[in-house]
């Protein structure tokens, strides 16, 4: 049975992609607008009841919130494609740590970023540069612990590429790219490495050549 993944355009479905191109899972998209509110039509709530992106139908099993999404396909299909949890007990606790941490103290501060700077014009509501000014200090104070964390390991769960990396590159894709703020990583030397390799793997160049930005 083929994934069926809502809402390619926007960054958190992206998320789910990149990983099951990762995991070799074979999908498809089903586009949803949330500019013209298609995710608060009744059709999609009886999916997602929070009306939000991502969605995923797996035959019919309905899965929503994209970590969610990710964490299980990761361990449904563990010994296919690329092993995104680790190898051990310990491997996987130290995805599932900095997993959190991208959930819980980096994504905050870039989707504030992201929808005040790239998203503000297109719904209508003024830019709050106060915001936005503290979004981005609060987002230098978490990469500066990622420089310190990047520089003892390759990657942020330890030397392989896991969720705890795969989940930041859709948002930060948005800050590197049509936010202007390269700066941020390209000045902090291991995470500068770290995007780099990250968001050069197949999977994610393959995700940006497909799915376009709705910014």
């Amino acid at each position: 049975m083929v994934v069926k993944v809502y809402g390619p355009d926007f960054a958190s479905p992206k998320r789910v992609i990149v990983c099951l191109i990762e995991k070799e899972i074979e999908f498809e998209t089903v586009p949803v607008d949330l500019l013209k509110g298609e995710h608060k039509q009744p059709e999609f709530l009886k999916l997602q009841p929070f009306g939000t992106v991502p969605v995923v139908q797996d035959g019919d099993y309905t899965l929503f919130e994209s970590r969610a999404i990710i964490r299980y396909y990761a361990e449904k299909y563990k010994s296919q494609g690329t092993d995104l949890l680790g190898k051990t007990i310990e491997e996987r606790g130290l995805v599932e740590n900095w997993l959190e941490v991208e959930a819980q103290s980096y994504n905050p501060p870039i989707f504030a970023l992201t929808l005040q700077i790239l998203f503000s014009p297109k719904l209508g509501f003024p830019r709050d540069e106060n915001l936005i000014e503290e979004s981005e200090e609060k987002l230098a104070k978490v990469l500066d612990i990622y420089e310190e964390r990047l520089s003892k390991s390759k990657y942020l769960a330890g030397d392989c590429f896991s969720l705890a990396d795969l989940s930041h590159l859709p948002f930060t894709q948005y800050l590197v790219g049509p936010m202007g703020k390269e700066y941020m990583i390209k000045s902090r030397k291991h995470v500068s490495a770290w995007w780099d390799d990250i968001s050069s793997r197949p999977s994610w160049q393959k995700v940006l050549q497909l799915y376009s930005a709705p910014v």
